[in-house]
């Protein structure tokens, strides 16, 4: 089974900004998705950024778009997200979910995504307040 962990979350200010990782382990494929999926308290889960290993194309929820990046290093396993501008509202746990297979960014984010994760990291916090 694939091995999922995260870092970078904390507490920021509004407008600053956190990079978080997500580094795999305990596979070797060309084909995988890899998404961020937040949760806040009282709110359902909303996939936030997907890329695709297939292709490299990427998904924003419109909430983060032009304010988040991702990005992927292959060497090292790891995806990121560069999150910038940050607002109040984006405080949440955030999870990092991996996929072994062809499916493309936009799906993976937009499914949940139920029934198709082969793992889900232990997620980490990001907390946007003055």
């Amino acid at each position: 089974q694939v091995r999922v962990v995260e870092s970078g979350g904390g507490l920021v200010q509004p407008g600053g900004s956190l990079r978080l990782s997500c580094a795999a382990s305990g596979f070797s494929s060309d084909y995988y998705a890899v998404g961020w999926f937040r949760q806040a308290p009282g709110k359902e889960r909303e996939g936030v950024s997907c890329i695709s290993s297939r292709d490299g194309l990427t998904y924003y929820a419109d909430s983060v778009k032009g304010r988040f990046s991702i990005s992927r290093d292959n060497a090292k396993n790891t995806v990121y997200l560069q999150m910038n501008s940050l607002k109040p509202g984006d405080t949440a746990q955030y999870y990092c979910a991996v996929t072994l297979g062809s499916y493309s960014s936009s799906y993976y984010c937009l499914s949940g995504p139920q029934g198709i994760v082969d793992s889900w990291g232990q997620g980490t916090q990001v907390i946007v307040s003055s």
